[in-house]
């Protein structure tokens, strides 16, 4: 009789590690050459952006690894099937793949999932690196008067907090088998963790040129902060649809089955902590459930591309956050597009993963849009003050 794999195997921890280390040296080699000749702060400045970056690449190809159902290629956690790589366990894949074909565990799926690992790994290292560099410069500069950082170090700690956060979430992905609950807490994580590396490179972009935040009425600033909010909640109910494979549950559009309002079953489709595909008895969930799941997504998404163009046009009206509102607009469409051809062309990879993209950067646009504004009460305080450069992008 075949020994179980156990679910946690840390062994080849120590090689994932170096491989992380490996893997952030690279990065950190072209923001130390590219900035060879720059202060401490510009290259704390490159590393955050270029993290901000590499983060927003990471969360697309945790998508990938999510929609190719890879996200059991390998069983265990933190390697596969106690090994470093996929080569390593290729006796072990190959004899589940002639097991199951096309199950959860193939070559190439296991391959998917470690890089997913690989490259959550670096980015963990180069968080670290920008959480020590972040103490380093504000304790020099509280000890011999220099610039001081132009957001406190403890914004890097708890970002450095949260993506060990966002490791646990990972592992837990494992090791409950794709619990939807935990599949997108994982996914909300990973895009609070932009947020968070977004305040920080907005901040000292702002400070290396010199600028303020752009000064918007209250009215304006409100719009922000309910869009954001509004955003936050279809990305929720989005990652919900995905972990749930619900997506195909409605294949018209603008109705749903024939109808404007489907048979749906919200109790069983919003009961949150169940297995995969079951409900909390044991039984299997409806398809009226699924229905339940995307319909709320669908609906919500006229109300977040209302809000979106609300306020975009209100920041075209204004004259500011030029570049912030385009970007905006832009992203609007891109989700209705591949919202559309998730839908009527049965769910297509790319526009999947676009789509997933898409929400991922609407989160980073609206964070830099909250941060290089703030608000004022009166209109005739919207110009910067004397010797001072405004914001307009």
């Amino acid at each position: 009789m075949d020994t179980p794999q156990p679910l946690y195997d840390l062994a080849p921890i120590a090689r994932l590690m170096l491989l992380g280390v490996l893997i952030a040296l690279g990065p950190l080699a072209w923001v130390g050459w590219r900035n060879r000749n720059s202060s401490p702060m510009r290259r704390l400045q490159a590393l955050t952006v270029l993290t901000l970056f590499l983060t927003f690449d990471l969360v697309l190809f945790g998508a990938f690894t999510r929609l190719t159902d890879s996200g059991l290629g390998c069983p265990d956690w933190p390697g596969c099937y106690g090994s470093a790589s996929p080569v390593g366990a290729r006796t072990e894949i190959a004899a589940a793949q002639e097991a199951m074909p096309t199950g959860p565990v193939t070559h190439g799926k296991a391959w998917v999932e470690m890089i997913h690992r690989y490259l959550a790994t670096g980015v963990g290292v180069l968080i670290i690196v920008l959480t020590v560099s972040a103490w380093v410069q504000h304790r020099k500069a509280l000890r011999m008067g220099g610039e001081r950082p132009p957001i406190s170090p403890w914004w890097p700690t708890f970002t450095l907090f949260w993506v060990c956060l966002q490791g646990a979430f990972g592992a837990l992905t494992v090791t409950m088998k794709l619990f939807p609950a935990i599949v997108t807490l994982h996914l909300i994580g990973g895009l609070v963790l932009l947020a968070l590396l977004c305040v920080q490179a907005v901040r000292h972009t702002q400070s290396a040129q010199g600028k303020l935040p752009v000064r918007v009425s209250t009215g304006l600033r409100w719009g922000l902060v309910i869009t954001g909010v509004l955003v936050a909640v279809q990305v929720v109910l989005g990652g919900w649809v995905s972990t749930n494979y619900a997506v195909l549950a409605c294949t018209t559009f603008p109705t749903c089955q024939g109808s404007w309002w489907p048979a749906m079953d919200f109790g069983q489709g919003f009961q949150v902590w169940r297995a995969l595909g079951m409900l909390q008895d044991g039984s299997h969930i409806s398809f009226a459930g699924l229905t339940a799941i995307h319909y709320v997504h669908r609906l919500m998404a006229y109300v977040v591309l209302l809000a979106l163009g609300i306020v975009c046009w209100r920041l075209r009206q204004a004259g500011v956050l030029r570049v912030q509102s385009r970007w905006l607009a832009a992203l609007a469409l891109l989700q209705l597009a591949t919202g559309l051809s998730n839908v009527v062309l049965d769910w297509p990879l790319l526009a999947a993963v676009l789509h997933t993209g898409g929400a991922a950067a609407l989160v980073v646009v609206l964070t830099w849009a909250l941060v290089s504004s703030r608000a004022v009460s009166a209109p005739q305080e919207f110009s910067a003050p004397s010797g001072a450069s405004r914001v307009t992008a």
